[in-house]
């Protein structure tokens, strides 16, 4: 049941994919969009680029000529004079300038790859930093993989082209060039026989184009889809194992594999078609040549040395053909996987930055939230027009069931979003004034899920302020207890930890969190439910911390375990995006409204367990 379900599910899948791409490929070939990945050519413009240009040239320009001195100069003059002085020094010449080309080649080869290389640093480099400048709302519809996929894959993609491509494309055209105009001007007649064949060619691949951009289009698409697919799975994998879903999840990745196996099977049979093509126009073109040159030279139109001069340029004029139809396709790729990239490029942030905005030099903590509005959709309004007053160094509490605005006002604060009415302010300034870098240098965040990145503790704890030397990042650990632990641990500090910590404990990664807080000396210190996942004992600890950590900031506090706030200078109940009453614990208790509810039926809750 559960597989005809995902059979299903997959159906839809694929139907919504295709959709998008239907759309997607009726857009004509983008050569603004193809000049935006030229320019990032220009730093080498002056460097590797002209070198390699000057390469190809030489190359070319031998591949050139030598066919001439062969057929023009060697057969129908000293062949035909019987001069073998003449012979000799045309044999030597040609081998010198086969030795010329090469080392233009080698040194072709080596400069495009070189630049390709830098290209695709620089590309990969310029989205990455552009994706980490952009809001939280551009996160919140997109899922890790998909991400992944246009940094990683999608930036591959255009390797080929910078490598290879675009100089490989030059040479073909200059190559082509060259050889029409001298076979016209060795015999025009000949020259039109043999190439009577282009039209009709030039037709076909014209209608072939649509199908093979369509083709890689939806590679992109299903390399995405299985990316995202990856990604999810092995980040959800103990919860896969934990349901024991591990034949629906296969079977599910079986689908998506399939469709990406289809979709790459679809796009190299439609681009493969284009070389026998052209090798069966080259041998109609031969034919053409064999029949009609030997006509013209039984006739006297043509000498033999012509003759042969236009079969090594026929013999050359097919291969750049060929290559210019790989490189169709491989701009057609390029297109695809350009077109996903630019989409993240151009993708604005939400929170924007003003230009003379105000820099926190000292931030005093003063917080005040002035008629706040706030929603996530338009369908869903998460704070009604909260105000609120946070004096400097003061502790606050939030409290309210899930979904009531807590973590919304927390994010508000560090400017993750942007009120939709209202203002946000710190110290009176508007944090729309305000310059972002300086903002959440004096704020520090605490959530109930600690990231712990891949490397050891000392590097973690270190993460908020790179420059504390080991005995502050040591001097951190101890003050929040998680100095024990660290120490019981095979190396110490210096012991190496998996993304996500997984060989600690979820305790052990929240006591890594308060220390990289402390470190960090914010002005302002958020807790979202960051004691949740902690014991009672190791909660003792914390909380004689927390006296330490709180000391001269301004701290917004986060918690459904009502006994962490009991000490904070104010508590705000929050129900459905407002807030219902404010107080300190004894005088909200004293009211006895929501938040004495919320504190008895806790009380109650354990007094059953």
């Amino acid at each position: 049941m559960a597989q005809r379900i995902n059979k299903s599910n997959e159906s839809k899948h694929l139907e919504r994919f295709h959709y998008t791409l239907d759309h997607a490929v009726e857009k004509p070939f983008n050569w603004q969009q193809m000049w935006r990945l030229l320019i990032y050519l220009k730093p080498y413009s002056k460097t590797y680029l002209p070198a390699a240009i000057i390469a190809m040239l030489v190359s070319t320009i031998v591949r050139l000529v030598v066919p001439i001195l062969i057929g023009k100069v060697a057969i129908d003059v000293a062949i035909a004079n019987e001069d073998v002085t003449m012979l000799t020094y045309l044999v030597i010449g040609i081998g010198i300038l086969y030795l010329i080309s090469y080392a233009g080649n080698v040194y072709r080869i080596k400069w495009v790859n070189i630049l390709g290389q830098n290209v695709i640093y620089d590309l990969r480099q310029h989205l990455f930093s552009h994706v980490q400048h952009l809001s939280h709302r551009f996160f919140d519809s997109r899922s890790a993989g998909s991400i992944l996929v246009r940094i990683m894959n999608d930036i591959n993609s255009l390797q080929e082209l910078f490598t290879n491509g675009i100089i490989n494309l030059l040479m073909d055209i200059i190559t082509l060039t060259g050889i029409i105009v001298i076979l016209f001007v060795l015999s025009p007649n000949l020259a039109i026989a043999v190439m009577i064949v282009l039209p009709l060619m030039f037709y076909i691949s014209t209608k072939l184009r649509r199908n093979i951009r369509r083709s890689w289009q939806d590679v992109r698409i299903q390399q995405s889809r299985m990316n995202s697919h990856l990604n999810e799975g092995l980040q959800g994998m103990r919860i896969t194992q934990s349901f024991t879903q591990e034949k629906e999840n296969a079977a599910y990745f079986a689908g998506v594999n399939e469709a990406n196996y289809s979709s790459w099977k679809t796009a190299t049979k439609k681009s493969a078609m284009f070389r026998p093509f052209v090798e069966m126009s080259n041998a109609i073109g031969t034919i053409i040549l064999i029949s009609y040159g030997a006509y013209l030279i039984l006739n006297g139109g043509i000498e033999i040395g012509t003759f042969v001069t236009f079969a090594f340029f026929l013999g050359m004029f097919w291969e750049p053909i060929s290559r210019l139809g790989q490189a169709y396709n491989q701009l057609l790729m390029a297109m695809s996987a350009s077109e996903r990239i630019f989409e993240f490029l151009d993708e604005e942030p939400n929170v924007e930055e003003k230009e003379n905005a105000h820099v926190f030099k000292k931030m005093q903590g003063r917080i005040t939230f002035d008629r706040v509005q706030f929603s996530y959709d338009q369908d869903r309004i998460a704070l009604h027009e909260i105000s609120l007053e946070i004096k400097e160094g003061q502790t606050i509490a939030l409290v309210g069931h899930t979904g009531s605005g807590k973590s919304t006002i927390a994010n508000l604060i560090s400017r993750f979003y942007d009120p939709t009415k209202g203002a946000v302010k710190i110290d009176g300034h508007d944090l729309k004034d305000v310059k972002l870098d300086s903002l959440r240098k004096k704020i520090s965040v605490v959530l109930q899920d600690t990231f712990i990145f891949s490397g050891t503790i000392m590097e973690n704890i270190r993460f908020g302020r790179p420059d504390a030397t080991d005995q502050e990042v040591i001097n951190a650990a101890k003050v929040v207890g998680a100095d024990d632990f660290i120490l019981r641990m095979g190396d110490g500090y210096e012991t190496e930890v998996e993304e996500r910590g997984n060989i600690l404990s979820a305790g052990e990664r929240q006591l890594l969190s308060f220390a990289r807080a402390l470190l960090a000396d914010p002005s302002i210190l958020i807790l979202d439910e960051a004691t949740a996942s902690i014991d009672t004992e190791t909660e003792v600890k914390i909380q004689e911390a927390l006296g330490k950590l709180l000391k001269g900031r301004t701290a917004i506090i986060i918690a459904h375990r009502l006994s962490t706030i009991r000490e904070s200078d104010n508590i705000y109940v929050l129900e459905n995006g407002k807030i219902l009453e404010n107080g300190n614990h004894a005088e909200l208790m004293e009211k006895r409204g929501e938040y004495y509810g919320l504190v008895k039926s806790q009380f109650q809750m354990l007094d059953a367990m």
